[in-house]
């Protein structure tokens, strides 16, 4: 950033052209909008990115993709192509003081010369509130153009305010083929054809395949395999592409979005009975790095929400599970989960339970909460007897069919029913006792 950006006359384009030992993803990064790989739907012609772009018309935005999906490269290109200045931002050393100095200078560069800014705040979900609010006058003026790139959902990370007078432009997540395509790309460059080191088309397909969708990190590893490899091992072939990395790295944030996307089609795999989709995203977890107690404890809340009295042994093996992951840790406590969650997914499913006790916290909630009913109040003093508390009550073994003629409901809600027991696994023989006592009670 510079300490002034508005003087009589406007700055010479700045050239950001990349160092010649720059990281290979920075060196290589597209210049131009054709040069674009997988955003075809975004930047289409007429499509409303590309328009705004080539007509210099930019409203504020925020980009929300997965890491290496392109964001910053837009903001890169915006700033090529655009009339404006163009000034970046970093959480990490951008105070309040620092904000407000500049989004002046923004103000008098637009009443002066009528000149625009653009301002650029890659990670704006590391930006805290304050911060967040100091932008927001001068968006709302119009001094300046907010464009932010985030990983994380901007309706939980960007104040309401700046988002709702921002555009979220919802960047893809990268497809196999595209990375494949950038990769090929890259490898065909000079730079990169300069260190004699060739790659097999299996190999450029593994770090695609590898690379969860993040064309930088696929990049790095092109990188990182075309430094430490020697020329007389070229071409390289997958086996010795998988020497040199070692390990691929999985995206996977365990405190971000993908953290919850990836838990939530879990426990959605295990509600639906897929066994193979539950171990599948178990593995993604584990292998990301996830806490296997808190996979656990989500399973456990599963075994409940989604089986319920189906099969009651769910929760015990869940508690059981829970258990051994503590007892055994990791890597062992891996087959444990995969056997939990394949039993589960296998199970007979049932909310019932959970729709009884949400229709009860609901009724609880909302209603007048009347008093309960005398005659099933303890007793424990004379006083108590005296005002007829426990008076009528009626011992539910005293009856063949362990239930009496007596209501345990409030009056006002006499008859209503929280709790319907599903005509499946052991749940059926609940429905068929509950449905007996209820007729008994008659």
């Amino acid at each position: 950033m510079t300490a002034n950006l508005f003087g009589d006359e406007p700055p010479p384009p700045s050239d950001d052209t990349p160092r010649a030992d720059a990281p290979l993803a920075e060196r290589l990064r597209p210049r131009s909008l054709e040069e674009v790989v997988g955003l075809e739907e975004l930047l289409a012609p007429g499509r409303f990115l590309r328009n705004a772009i080539e007509s210099d018309r930019i409203p504020s935005m925020i980009f929300w993709g997965p890491p290496g999906s392109g964001k910053t490269t837009l903001a890169r290109i915006i700033a090529r192509t655009t009339q404006a200045r163009f000034v970046t931002f970093s959480a990490t050393n951008s105070g309040i003081k620092e904000i407000r100095t500049l989004m002046e200078e923004a103000r008098r560069g637009r009443n002066v010369r009528g000149g625009k800014t653009i301002v650029f705040i890659d990670e704006i979900h590391r930006f805290n509130k304050a911060q967040q609010d100091a932008f927001l006058p001068y968006v709302e003026a119009g001094d300046i153009v907010l464009i932010g790139a985030t990983t994380e959902n901007p309706s939980f990370e960007v104040n309401s305010a700046l988002l709702s007078r921002s555009k979220v432009v919802v960047i893809p997540q990268l497809d196999r083929d595209q990375v494949l395509a950038i990769l090929t790309r890259a490898a065909a460059d000079p730079s990169v054809r300069s260190n004699g080191i060739e790659l097999t088309a299996e190999t450029l397909d593994f770090m695609a395949a590898t690379s969860a969708g993040d064309a930088r990190q696929a990049l790095t590893s092109l990188q990182l395999v075309v430094e430490t490899a020697s020329p007389a091992d070229s071409p390289i072939d997958l086996a010795k592409a998988k020497m040199i990395l070692q390990r691929r790295s999985l995206m996977y944030d365990k405190s971000g979005d993908e953290h919850f996307n990836i838990i939530s089609a879990l426990h959605k795999s295990l509600r639906n009975g897929d066994a193979d989709a539950s171990v599948y995203w178990l593995a993604r977890m584990l292998e990301g790095g996830e806490d296997p107690l808190y996979l656990a404890r989500r399973l456990m809340r599963a075994a409940s929400e989604d089986i319920g009295n189906a099969d009651p042994q769910a929760l015990t093996l869940a508690v059981a599970v829970k258990d051994a992951v503590h007892f055994l840790g990791m890597p062992e406590a891996g087959v444990a989960l995969a056997q939990l969650v394949t039993y589960l997914a296998a199970a007979p499913k049932s909310n019932a339970a959970y729709v009884g006790y949400g229709n009860a916290v609901s009724e609880v909630r909302q209603g007048d909460n009347p008093p309960v009913p005398l005659h099933i109040r303890n007793a424990p003093t004379g006083m108590m007897k005296d005002l007829g508390y426990g008076r009528g009550y009626k011992y539910a073994h005293d009856f063949d069919d362990q239930t009496a003629a007596m209501d345990c409901l409030p009056e006002a809600l006499r008859g209503r029913r929280f709790y319907e027991p599903k005509d499946v696994g052991a749940e059926s023989g609940i429905r068929e006792r509950l449905e007996k006592m209820r007729k008994a009670r008659e």
